[in-house]
């Protein structure tokens, strides 16, 4: 099944199926799906199949894969309309997200469609139409990135770009049956990006599986001169589903699902598999995050929409669609008094809101508290899209990110979604513990009713570009610091056992710690820790922030590997007691538990 981008890949690497084969599929399947809402603009199709062609570097990560892009975002060749006829012009170059794609291998096919100037998630506020939801199609295909979630679904492409400023990323995702990645932000440039809100915009990715997602999202990010608000933030290999997972749920009676008992029922059920998987499900507070979402439409960020149109407003207000022109204008009137009390009070629920995740690894959320009909947006166009983004609208201004998943179809036959979030920069963890919930489903894939392909294993080492860290005490999975690893985006890799070459001693700090001394070969007992991999930049602060009498040595394992990881100085363990025939810290504070 060459559906996904990994099975495209690995058809073209094996020559079963050409980059050009693939990408006249992606043509023919538009013509066939004859949905003239989805795209605003085709590429033309010969020169894409003699770009295919040219391919000749069968490594490249996205070798052949076609590719469309939300038409707020520059691609070189193809008009910006961000879905208004009298605001489009013809960008000199692409947008550095695109140009990246590019690089990897990938395609572009067309430019989509979406709720004019990115406001909305509903997907029915453009003068191009309104595309047809594949998996229920009396339902809104979602927005803003309405036609670039559809195009997935459908199976016209495998892969999309989005943008997410409240919701944008997510909704369309669960009202489509895909997966999508709302990354940090920051975390990939917005060159090129015609903006909502440019202190909160990022592009996003719209897949078919988690694994492909990620894969482009590999591609993409990095920092970029050419954008002011773009971020040196290393992206994290794809880390494996953890050992003890802890993930906050809402305490009852403070999710809302406007009366939809189905939507209800099928969170229920999701926060039930993940328990089957292993995790622990945490309470938290709910309602600072609801009055973070208030601050987005009721507090001054409306007017960085409006400077993106305001001289269009003034010129030819007629241009701008009745309900983006209504939500816009409002901006216009908002001072610098209101923008600073928002600003202070944003601070404060941040402050209130990490403690949230100081307790979890990561929130669940339904992606959507219920479904909405296009007839029924339509009749009511502000209320319905402001319900839809109940769980999405705070999530960029608490700078979190999120991997909306599909979690169920509903005997109704709408999909239900849940969403990941984690403090920005945990792309990578949402990643590893998304794919395995997702997998766990077996719901079919996008509006085909296609199956899943088989999960792929996690590969169990660092990558090239980062360092293995072995760790024996406090830093352990479930441990008091472990999070000083989980903060920096570091991903567990495996248990491990040291050689017989080490002594390990409880000392007298707080939290208390234990300290690994290396003596003779053979000498000594074996010390079971784990392996964690960490991006250099990561390592250098992890490192920094180490107290003595610790520091950071060389390990010599069971198997002949050698990993950095804690020794302690020999002068700190006089007094200490020797806890090395417990094997391992873990051990040794199970049994002083029991006493």
């Amino acid at each position: 099944m060459t559906e996904t981008v990994a099975a495209i890949v690995a058809a073209h690497r094996a020559g079963t199926m050409t980059p050009a084969q693939t990408v006249a599929r992606s043509y023919q399947r538009i013509r066939e799906h004859n949905d003239p809402a989805i795209f605003i603009s085709l590429r033309d199709e010969n020169e894409a199949l003699v770009e295919a062609g040219r391919l000749t570097d069968p490594t490249l990560p996205l070798y052949g894969v076609p590719v469309a892009v939300k038409d707020n975002i520059d691609v070189k060749g193809l008009p910006t309309t961000a879905a208004c006829p009298a605001f489009s012009y013809m960008p000199a170059q692409d947008s550095t997200a695109v140009t990246r794609l590019r690089a990897a291998g990938a395609i572009i096919i067309g430019k989509t469609n979406l709720d004019q100037f990115a406001t909305g998630l509903v997907g029915v506020r453009s003068p191009y139409g309104i595309p047809k939801n594949p998996v229920r199609g009396d339902l809104v295909p979602g927005g803003s990135s309405s036609g670039s979630a559809v195009a997935v679904s459908a199976g016209l492409v495998p892969l999309s770009l989005g943008t997410d400023t409240a919701g944008s990323g997510r909704v369309p995702a669960m009202l489509n049956n895909i997966v999508g990645l709302k990354p940090s932000l920051g975390l990939i440039s917005n060159a090129g990006l015609v903006p909502a809100c440019r202190t909160l915009d990022c592009i996003s990715v719209f897949s078919l599986t988690v694994d492909d997602a990620l894969a482009a999202l590999a591609v993409m990010a990095g920092p970029d001169e050419a954008d002011p608000f773009s971020r040196n933030r290393p992206l994290a290999s794809l880390a494996t589903f953890p050992a003890k997972l802890k993930l906050g749920i809402p305490k009852s009676g403070q999710l809302i699902f406007f009366g939809d008992r189905e939507a209800e029922k099928a969170y229920g059920e999701a926060c039930k598999r993940w328990q089957s998987l292993g995790a622990d499900l945490v309470e938290f507070d709910l309602e600072p995050f609801y009055e973070t979402a208030r601050l987005l439409y009721e507090g001054p960020w409306v007017a960085e929409r409006y400077l993106v149109i305001r001289d269009l407003l003034a010129s030819s207000p007629d241009a701008i669609h009745p309900v983006t022109r209504e939500i816009t204008i409002g901006g216009a009137r908002l001072t610098a008094a209101d923008t600073f009390s928002a600003l202070y009070r944003l601070q404060a629920l941040r402050r209130v809101t990490e403690r949230t995740f100081a307790q979890c690894d990561a929130i669940v959320l339904p992606t959507a508290p219920t479904v909405y009909s296009t007839a029924d947006v339509l009749a009511n166009p502000i209320e319905l899209n402001s319900r839809l983004g109940t769980y999405t609208n705070f999530v960029n201004l608490l700078d979190l990110c999120g991997l909306a998943l599909p979690a169920a179809m509903r005997p109704d036959g709408a999909p239900f979604g849940i969403t990941l979030l984690a403090p920005a920069g945990r792309d990578a963890e949402l990643a590893g513990i998304g794919r395995v919930f997702h997998a766990d489903t077996g719901l079919a894939i996008g509006a085909k009713a296609l199956p899943q392909p088989p999960l792929a294993a996690v590969p169990a080492q660092a990558g090239a570009d980062e360092i293995t860290v072995a760790v024996v005490g406090a830093h352990l999975s479930g441990m008091a610091l472990n999070h000083e690893l989980t903060t920096l985006a570091a991903r567990l890799l495996e248990e491990a056992v040291t050689a017989p070459d080490y002594r390990l001693y409880a000392l007298d700090t707080t939290p208390p710690k234990p300290g690994m001394l290396r003596i003779e070969p053979d000498a000594g007992h074996a010390i079971k820790l784990e392996l964690w991999a960490m991006s250099p930049a990561a390592f250098g602060k992890f490192v920094a922030a180490i107290p003595p009498p610790l520091s950071i040595g060389t390990i010599r394992l069971a198997d002949g590997r050698q990993a950095k990881g804690f020794i302690v100085e020999p002068a700190a363990i006089n007094g200490a007691k020797d806890i090395s025939d417990y094997g391992g810290w873990r051990a040794f504070i199970a049994e002083k538990a029991k006493a």
